[in-house]
């Protein structure tokens, strides 16, 4: 029954306690049995090599000893909810009991805080993962990602499952690789695997160019932030050097005009002076005159007769600031201030660009000389008085003498022209100069009135008109130099690279025309020296085959005679002298 009692409440908020894991898993870290069992495990897979932990030094006693020292913190003492019970484990009486004096007179125990032997940052952060047991003879594919950890791979992302997929596939092919049992499974073997050499080589060569496109797009972000930085770093010496040059032109400035006040002084002082009589001092006049030295001293001098005037100056923020009159007529009534502002009506006829036309002015003119001639001729005539008595006749005034003026010739007429063209000039251009002279001088009051007047609601529209026209005219000129700058880039590139191919084709075309003019000549040399050898090798032989004669003939001779006389041996001498030149033979004659 639902009442509002305090030991009937009308409802009660139970806990549950629930525990996600199932019962028939164990719930102990058993972190080192499960790298053990790994490190096992990995011993004959070549796949499922594991870095070794190095677990750095705590340093407990060291200078991480402040880590471990950690004062509990006190949670503010609050009531505990009256409709909310203790956790329900039991359904005993007991517990029903204590949980309803517990709603009714309150928590005997309260945790306040708790101390704990270690801190946040050496509890476990990584998921949960059960236990395991591997079957013999199986190799589970989840293992060979046991390398992976939370927040060094896992969660795996598009890198991380493009190399699981190689992983895979190189299973597959290593799977599909045929035995080396016959030449021909071997040269099979062998294309195979120089054909998965390519392709990992060019992977590599893939994941080298992305590196270089990484590395490229870093480089120019580190070139543009240091163009950036030093193009701001010119620019605030720019600005020094100006504002320098600014306080140094202001300076000469202030001391050009106090010597010139003082020259003026001074020529006026002589000016006082110019008979070079000495006038003394007359105090009655000087006391007589207000704006005499006796009543304001100048302070040039010396005398300052009110340092503090601006202290009891009143200055007020609603009649000295622009912002405090606004306020300031916000805050009163319309009615007390009635403003009624009637333009002037315009005399003659005004175009839509402000400009009076020619006809309007004539029209002005002829208006105010037809007034004149109408107020002349109503007006009443004087009546003649009686002449006196006596009247003094006043001699007339002589006349000067009529000037007569030479006439001149023409090119001194057209030189006084050209004088008085030239004076018109430098008097317009002296003009300006004073003019622009003024506004430089003047520019921070007239920055303030315009800066003034922008304030209100119909210049401050119009600044944001003008404002938002040039940002997007900027805009515009971004996206035109930029598409340009890329036309040109891509132009470039296109140039570049006919050119280049062009340069190589030409270059390699020269070192194939060169190689070909050695290749010729050594040809030629090697030709010229066969020939040498040849001719040689032919007089040789021609010689050894001449010789060769000569002995047979010479044993044919000594085996058919026993004997020669003078006369054959004389001949026989002269015609071995003519055929060798300089050589010598000697011949052994027997005895009978």
């Amino acid at each position: 029954m639902a009442t509002g009692l305090i030991h009937f409440p009308a409802c009660s908020l139970c806990f549950k306690g629930e525990d996600p894991v199932p019962a028939y898993i164990g719930q102990r870290w058993r972190a080192q049995q499960r790298l053990e069992a790994l490190q096992q495990l990995a011993v004959g897979q070549s796949s499922l090599q594991m870095p070794q932990v190095v677990y750095e030094d705590p340093e407990v006693d060291g200078r991480n000893r402040y880590k471990y020292f950690a004062r509990s913190s006190k949670l503010p003492s609050a009531s505990v909810p009256e409709a909310v019970a203790d956790k329900k484990t039991e359904t005993k009486p007991r517990v029903l009991s204590d949980a309803r004096d517990s709603q009714v007179f309150g928590l005997m125990f309260r945790t306040l805080g708790t101390q704990t032997d270690y801190r946040d940052g050496e509890a476990q952060t990584d998921p949960y993962s059960p236990e395991y047991i591997v079957r013999s003879g199986s190799v589970p594919e989840i293992l060979t990602l046991a390398t992976l950890t939370w927040g060094r791979g896992l969660p795996a992302g598009q890198a991380e499952m493009e190399i699981i997929d190689r992983i895979r596939e190189k299973r597959a092919w290593e799977a599909a690789l045929p035995p080396m049992d016959s030449p021909s499974n071997v040269a099979k073997r062998l294309k195979m695997m120089e054909a998965m050499e390519r392709k990992e080589w060019a992977y590599r060569e893939e994941e080298i160019d992305k590196l270089q496109k990484v590395q490229m797009e870093v480089f120019k972000k580190l070139l543009q932030r240091r163009e950036e930085n030093q193009n701001e770093v010119n620019a605030m010496r720019l600005n020094n050097h100006w504002q320098n040059h600014q306080k140094a032109k202001e300076e000469k400035i202030r001391k050009i005009q106090h010597d010139c006040a003082l020259m003026l002084r001074k020529l006026i002082a002589k000016r006082k002076n110019w008979m070079g009589k000495l006038e003394r001092r007359d105090i009655i006049r000087e006391y007589n005159d207000f704006s005499s030295q006796t009543y304001a001293p100048l302070s040039r001098i010396g005398f300052f007769p009110d340092r503090n005037s601006d202290y009891y100056a009143v200055k007020n923020y609603y009649l000295n600031t622009f912002a405090g009159l606004c306020e300031l007529e916000k805050s009163v009534q319309p009615s007390v201030f009635p403003l009624k502002i009637k333009a002037p009506k315009p005399k003659c006829i005004i175009t839509k660009t402000g400009y009076v036309k020619r006809s309007g002015r004539l029209e002005v003119v002829v208006a105010q000389v037809h007034q004149e001639l109408l107020e002349k001729k109503n007006k009443a005539k004087e009546p003649k008085k009686p002449p006196p008595v006596c009247k003094k006749v006043e001699s007339p005034v002589p006349k000067p003498p009529t000037l007569i003026l030479e006439k001149t010739s023409i090119e001194e007429e057209e030189i006084d022209l050209a004088v008085i063209c030239l004076q018109k000039l430098l008097r317009g251009r002296a003009l300006q100069n004073m003019i622009f002279e003024g506004k430089e001088r003047h520019l921070d009051l007239i920055q303030e009135l315009r800066t003034t007047h922008a304030l209100q609601e119909d210049g401050q529209l119009l600044l944001k008109a003008q404002k938002r026209m040039a940002q997007s005219l900027q805009r515009q000129r971004d996206s035109q130099m930029q598409q340009l700058s890329a036309l040109e880039r891509d132009l470039a590139t296109v140039e570049g690279r006919a050119l280049g191919n062009m340069l190589d084709f030409l270059s390699k075309e020269l070192v194939r025309l060169q190689e070909e003019q050695k290749i010729h000549a050594l040809l030629m040399l090697t030709e010229r020296q066969r020939r040498m050898r040849e001719a040689e090798e032919s007089g040789r032989r021609q010689l050894e085959e001449s010789r060769r004669q000569e002995e047979d003939e010479l044993f044919r001779q000594a085996r058919e005679g026993d004997c020669w006389d003078c006369g054959q041996f004389v001949r026989a001498a002269s015609l071995w002298e003519g055929q060798m030149d300089g050589s010598c033979f000697s011949t052994d004659f027997g005895d009978g």
